[in-house]
């Protein structure tokens, strides 16, 4: 199968809000009146993101979410995406997988597909995504205050604890194990929070690294503290009755892949922010509060579990560290 005609077959798909996608050698698209164009990348890699073997569906949904995930949390409308994917060879069961559950992603939540490119190579996915925000309304990581809420929305540490069990590093339940690998493989981006969250949130990011080193990126861009209890943060029931294991607190912390929304905002918003946890029927729990740094390091976060302080070795995801 020639690359062009792989293109045509499984990535070629009508647009609604593009005015030229695939096809020529560029998309066009109309930025509507008043907006700004957010854009985003992130990259997937047999072997680090994801197994070999790993189902190409929840590989096409999750190249794609993850993108949107960033786009919710700064506020933004996802709105086009490009694809770049290396492949060792043309396995078209493997594609037609692959297409399916990146266009049941991209029609979940409203985004085109626009162009990209395809070469042979170690399997590798790259997505560009793009979206619309209101001008001067996205949420950005530097806006946090003294004083502001810490909240996270969804359960964290579930595909960090799928991946250990896959591993062979825990035991847990099947029914346990169901809610993890569909975390780990098929995350849901927090797109309809994210937008509800303008004029809210003083500050956002997307955990994908792990909620210590991602909250650190807000500390650091707002040049603030941040205190946070670590039996306020949502998990199941398993994190829960191992909670003083240094382990499972480093899984619930630090594994990353969550994919779900870190803000702070002011106290006094509080009953509105519980209001939108029930409109969305999603959970959204507070962990914790912004403070000055006391100047002693550059990232000043601290984890208190049972009124003391705990120390963790592993802050997060780092593909060089």
């Amino acid at each position: 199968m020639s690359e062009f005609r792989l293109i045509q077959q499984y990535f070629h798909r009508a647009t609604s809000k593009t005015d030229l996608g695939i096809g020529d050698d560029a998309a066009l698209i109309r930025v509507s009146q008043d907006h700004q164009l957010a854009i985003s990348t992130d990259m997937l890699v047999a072997g680090t993101h994801f197994f070999q073997d790993a189902a190409p569906y929840d590989i096409g949904w999750k190249a794609l979410a993850v993108n949107v995930s960033d786009m919710a949390a700064m506020g933004t409308q996802a709105k086009w995406a490009t694809l770049t994917i290396a492949l060792p060879e043309v396995n078209e069961a493997w594609l037609a997988e692959f297409s399916k559950g990146f266009f049941a992603c991209a029609e979940q939540f409203n985004v085109d597909l626009i162009g990209g490119d395809t070469t042979r190579g170690p399997l590798t996915i790259s997505v560009q995504i793009m979206g619309e925000v209101p001008t001067g309304q996205a949420i950005k990581r530097s806006g946090a205050q003294v004083g502001d809420d810490i909240w996270v929305s969804g359960e964290l540490g579930n595909a960090a604890l799928g991946l250990a069990q896959l591993q062979g590093k825990v035991k847990i339940s099947e029914d346990e194990l169901t809610i993890c690998l569909n975390a780990l493989h098929t995350p849901i981006p927090r797109s309809a929070l994210g937008l509800a969250l303008r004029g809210i949130a003083t500050s956002c990011i997307d955990i994908s690294d792990g909620l210590l080193a991602d909250l650190e990126h807000i500390l650091k861009a707002s040049s603030l503290g941040a205190t946070i209890d670590l039996e306020k943060v949502p998990c199941i029931e398993y994190f829960k009755n191992n909670l003083s294991n240094t382990a499972i607190q480093e899984l619930l912390l630090a594994g990353g892949d969550d994919y779900e929304l870190c803000f702070t905002a002011p106290k006094t918003k509080r009953e509105t922010i519980n209001t939108l946890s029930k409109q969305l029927d999603l959970p959204i729990s507070n962990i914790g509060a912004i403070r000055l740094n006391t100047g002693r390091m550059d990232i000043d976060l601290q984890v208190n579990h049972q009124n003391n302080k705990i120390e963790l070795l592993k802050q997060g995801f780092d593909h060089f560290a």
